[in-house]
């Protein structure tokens, strides 16, 4: 079955850096666009960014553009998401999420149990 497993989040200063990974597993990674999502307080689920397959085309949030990088390794299963810059508002549960098909639109059939990015002096 299809399992994704982020890790590699924590508590940052602001102007800060963090790079978050997702574990994939249970599906061919190469075959399938894959996103970041994230959860604020209190607030609903909100895109960050995706990467098709493929051609690799990265899209982003334009909260986040300019900051954030997305990127795979397909020979790990891996998805990575270089948050740089970060701010106060970035503080949320990071998800990584996988898309039905190689092009990334706007829905996604899995999704992990996401890890916690806290912004904070």
């Amino acid at each position: 079955q299809v399992q994704l497993v982020e890790s590699g989040g924590g508590l940052v200063q602001p102007g800060g850096s963090l790079r978050l990974s997702c574990a994939a597993s249970g599906f061919t990674f190469s075959s399938y666009a894959m996103a970041w999502v994230r959860q604020a307080p209190g607030k609903g689920l909100e895109w960050v960014s995706a990467i098709n397959a493929g051609t690799g085309l990265r899209k982003y949030a334009d909260s986040v553009k300019g900051r954030f990088v997305i990127f795979r390794d397909n020979a790990k299963n891996t998805l990575y998401l270089q948050m740089n810059s970060l701010k106060p508002e970035d503080t949320a549960v990071y998800f990584c999420a996988k898309a039905p098909g190689p092009t990334f639109y706007s829905d996604y059939d899995h999704r992990g149990q996401g890890t916690q990015v806290t912004v904070s002096s």
